[in-house]
């Protein structure tokens, strides 16, 4: 099963996002994540065996635990080498990588491989298969200020990949489980 665990934004906050990305200029080109799957990555996991799913939960659970409510807004655009066109977020960016750290430490006790870079909070909007000029873009999401929202839940996501083959299919993702955040400042 392939697995990461993320923050999920609430559905308004996500609305008025794409509100903004629906009124970009020209939008061919790029592959558009679907906005079903918005999603702050916090720990990309791979293909996860079965057997490795319970401890894994536990751990995530662990470290819901450990982490405390806390507040967070998307805000203005950024890119990753002409290949990958994202929004930013805003708020308490200290807390929200702590638990990235927890959850990459939950997923490395489990014997699973981890990126090991340094966390860059962002919700990818679109991708491209060669470097692109995302400047223009990037130009115009600049202005986005999303509303604030708290963090309240640690989610693990599983991220099925298309295999039909169609041109233009992206992958679907589902929320395995979720834990609630309740630790204390």
């Amino acid at each position: 099963m392939r697995l990461f665990a993320a923050v999920l934004p609430p559905e308004d906050v996500l609305a008025a996002l794409a509100r903004t990305v629906d009124r970009l200029p020209d939008r061919d080109g790029l592959r558009w994540t679907d906005r079903p799957g918005w999603h702050l990555t916090l720990a990309f996991y791979g293909d996860v065996p079965d057997e490795t799913v319970p401890e894994l939960a536990q751990r995530l659970a662990r470290a819901a635990g450990h982490t405390p409510e806390f507040g967070l807004a998307l805000r203005g655009g950024g890119q990753f080498g002409g290949r990958s066109l994202w929004t930013g977020v805003e708020g308490d960016v200290a807390t929200l990588r702590r638990l990235a750290e927890r959850t990459e430490a939950a997923g490395r006790r489990c014997g699973l491989p981890g990126e090991h870079r340094r966390y860059r909070p962002h919700l990818t909007l679109a991708r491209s298969r060669e470097t692109a000029d995302l400047g223009p873009y990037v130009a115009q999401l600049d202005a986005f200020a999303g509303q604030a929202w708290t963090v309240r839940e640690l989610a693990l996501v599983r991220s099925n990949l298309p295999v039909s083959g169609v041109p233009g299919e992206r992958p679907r993702y589902e929320k395995v489980e979720g834990w609630p955040l309740s630790g204390t400042r």
